[in-house]
């Protein structure tokens, strides 16, 4: 592309979140919807969440050319916004039984929901917060100060959150850890387990499916990713409600730190240790909480 190029430039001047005649957000650049990228349909945001819609506002007014539109990285609530607008469509087409004509992905046998299924549940029997690490040898010498080992700050940290999920959100359900004491070969979570949760993901609505996609692949733990939705997540109100701690102001939430925190222990652990590697420990901590 030659320098000075369309691609270059900002095409736009000013950016505005506007309401259409359904009552959803659109986004627009000057005169121009902000379109998806797979069905080119104006990209709607749901009236529940102006947030988003202001926020992926701000990623287009941050854009000094139309070229950086393309990195997926510099507009990453656009990017899953666009998902679950996919998956939304998709949604509305099987339900009504009436094949969408706007996008040939919604034509395929096996939905994007199949796919993002199919793609999570892999990730109970090697979830990052059930790997704990196997316990240290028992000393010969009682009188040797006794220190918390990893494995305990992994239990600590992933029992409250498994109770939470086991009691309020999968009632019943069995989280063993994925690790047996010695081995490194991951234990399969009971299929009792993998249906239900199955059964539970396929439920979700398409911005609650594609938000804890984004998690479960930024944490590698399916469940923090379902702890977190459940903590944020419009459709859980009642079950935070139920637990005890609500929407108030004021109330301590499962959020950012606490889900980075639960998945990155051994690094925590290691790196308190043995110092960070410059330029390597210290960027991975800021992307996990940024992907999350």
């Amino acid at each position: 592309m030659k320098p000075g190029g369309a691609m270059t430039k900002r095409f736009w001047k000013d950016v505005a979140v506007r309401t259409n005649s359904d009552g959803l957000f659109t986004i627009y650049l000057d005169s121009r919807p902000v379109r998806n990228p797979q069905t080119k349909v104006p990209l709607s945001i749901p009236s529940s969440k102006p947030h988003l819609a202001t926020a992926i506002a701000l990623e287009w007014d941050l854009l000094t050319s139309a070229q950086q539109a393309l990195r997926a990285h510099l507009i990453p609530l656009t990017s899953i916004a666009s998902r679950a607008h996919d998956l939304a469509m998709q949604d509305a087409s099987a339900a009504s039984s009436k094949p969408a004509s706007t996008s040939t992905a919604i034509h395929q046998s096996r939905t994007i929901r199949d796919d993002i299924i199919m793609t999570l549940i892999p990730y109970l029997d090697t979830d990052t917060l059930l790997c704990w690490a196997p316990p240290p040898p028992r000393e010969a010498d009682p009188t040797m100060t006794v220190v918390p080992t990893l494995r305990d700050l992994q239990a600590r940290v992933a029992e409250p959150i498994i109770s939470y999920l086991t009691t309020s959100v999968w009632p019943g359900v069995q989280l063993n850890p994925s690790l047996d004491e010695g081995s490194i070969i991951p234990t399969q979570q009971p299929q009792e387990t993998r249906d239900i949760i199955r059964g539970w993901m396929a439920g979700l609505n398409a911005w609650e499916l594609v938000g804890l996609e984004r998690a479960v692949l930024a944490g590698k733990s399916l469940c923090v990713g379902a702890r977190l939705l459940c903590e944020w997540g419009e459709s859980f109100a009642d079950v935070r409600k139920a637990h005890g701690s609500g929407d108030s102001p004021g109330v301590h939430r499962f959020g950012i730190e606490e889900a980075a925190q639960a998945c990155s222990l051994e690094v925590m652990w290691q790196t308190g240790k043995w110092g960070e590697v410059e330029d390597t420990h210290d960027v991975d901590k800021e992307d996990i909480r940024s992907q999350f």
